[in-house]
């Protein structure tokens, strides 16, 4: 057998998944599209395994300690996401911009006020987050 075929299967495999990850806007998605990615690279491993004739069979072990490795990132992933999910009630990576609690300031509704329902904590509200930003830069 060639390398070539299982080579071209891993790219085609590797560019679906990185298509995936960049495109997808459900984590879910996003975290099956890194794992079309692990097995591009496990077929990589494989392919050259048998390619070099190895006596140690290093590239199919290498393999198995990839399978453990993406196995615990799906666990711990997908723990993640429905702890995101059961918080914010959506699991869109794109509205996961900000992991961090909401100041209390600006969860308020708007109470009909003559300046617009703007109150003085939600007037600090921008100055709070400029100094949080400060903070862990």
């Amino acid at each position: 057998m060639h390398l070539a075929y299982p080579a071209v299967l891993a790219v085609l495999l590797f560019c679906t998944g990185l298509y995936g990850v960049l495109a997808r806007r459900n984590a879910i998605l996003v975290l099956m599209s890194v794992e079309l990615m692990l097995n591009a690279v496990n077929l990589n491993l494989v392919a050259f395994d048998v390619w070099l004739r190895d006596t140690l069979h290093s590239g199919q072990a290498l393999t198995l300690f990839t399978i453990a490795i993406a196995a615990a990132e799906i666990g711990i992933g997908l723990a993640i996401v429905l702890a995101v999910y059961r918080n914010r009630g959506s699991s869109d990576v794109d509205r996961l911009r900000d992991t961090a609690e909401t100041d209390a300031a600006e969860t308020l509704p708007d109470d009909g006020d003559a300046d617009g329902g703007i109150t003085a904590d939600q007037a600090t509200a921008p100055a709070g987050k400029a100094k949080k930003a400060e903070a862990t830069a």
